[in-house]
């Protein structure tokens, strides 16, 4: 009865908004999973950097790459308007986990490009398919700048709610569990990683708006055309909590009170998230 007054307030809250919303949410203590259109494929925008980011995780583990191998920043990169280094000079070098935790932490899409080259588009995909992300599909290692707001979805990187909350679970399962991890490719440590990676995200205006000062959320967010979105891991002190990923789409520039689209976006996602907090407690 609690999961489902739960699942009726956060379809009451969703019903309330003049754009489209998906989600799917997993108890992590009982294993009970529940979603809205969790199986609906939407624009990804970036919050698909988390299977670049395992893609090259799983490439390190199998000796293709290393984490402390020098990637030199190249200009063909930096025509983009997410993160930081599209605004430095090309020609530097870091290592590739700084490339990492760059591509998640700030969205830095100078290193999304980078990585989804180094990695290519096609071992993204069968990495998505092979775990059973069957509704994602990875079509730009960097999205076009001048793609307009009504796109087909054949034309952009797309998922579904349900797959990342997959892809999220088996991360956190990997950390401890060795079968989950190979599944990912990966080891236990490189779970360990990845999940540390998405836990040091700094753009915490969304899932994490409305919990308490200090929760760790392992996050990642997304802003595309026309949605906004956010999915990641809830803890509970150390204990993962509960999965939460959160797709709006079709959110118009304001909606009819005033708000701008992108607040009103932000606004649910955070109230969303908590009512988990609150509920699952």
């Amino acid at each position: 009865m609690q999961m489902q007054t739960l699942t009726d307030t956060l379809n009451e809250l969703c019903d309330a908004q003049p754009f489209d919303t998906g989600w799917y949410l997993k108890d992590l203590r009982s294993g009970a999973e529940f979603d809205r259109n969790g199986d609906v494929v939407v624009p990804s925008a970036s919050t698909r950097k988390i299977a670049v980011l395992m893609t090259a995780l799983k490439a390190v583990n199998e000796g293709k790459l290393a984490l402390d191998q020098p990637v030199t920043i190249q200009a063909t990169y930096q025509d983009n308007q997410s993160g930081c280094f599209q605004h430095l000079q090309p020609g530097f070098t870091i290592q590739l986990r700084d490339v990492l935790v760059m591509m998640i932490i700030v969205s830095d899409n100078t290193s999304t490009g980078t990585v989804a080259d180094m990695v290519g588009l096609d071992a993204i995909n069968a990495f998505s398919q092979s775990i059973g992300m069957k509704g994602t599909t990875h079509r730009h290692g960097i999205p076009p700048n001048n793609m307009p707001r009504d796109h087909d979805l054949n034309s952009s990187n797309t998922t579904t709610p349900s797959d990342v909350g997959l892809l999220l679970d088996l991360i956190q399962q990997g950390v401890r569990e060795r079968e989950a991890a190979e599944k990912l490719g990966c080891s236990t440590e490189l779970c360990k990683l990845g999940l540390d990676i998405l836990s040091w995200q700094k753009l915490r205006a969304r899932m994490p708006s409305l919990l308490p000062e200090g929760t760790r959320v392992a996050h990642k967010t997304g802003t595309a055309r026309r949605g906004y979105n956010d999915a990641g891991i809830v803890f509970r002190g150390d204990e993962p909590r509960f999965i939460l990923t959160v797709y709006t789409d079709h959110v118009p520039i304001e909606t009819p009170d005033g708000t701008p689209g992108f607040a009103a976006a932000g606004q649910l996602i955070g109230r969303l998230t908590r009512e988990c907090w609150d509920a699952l407690g």
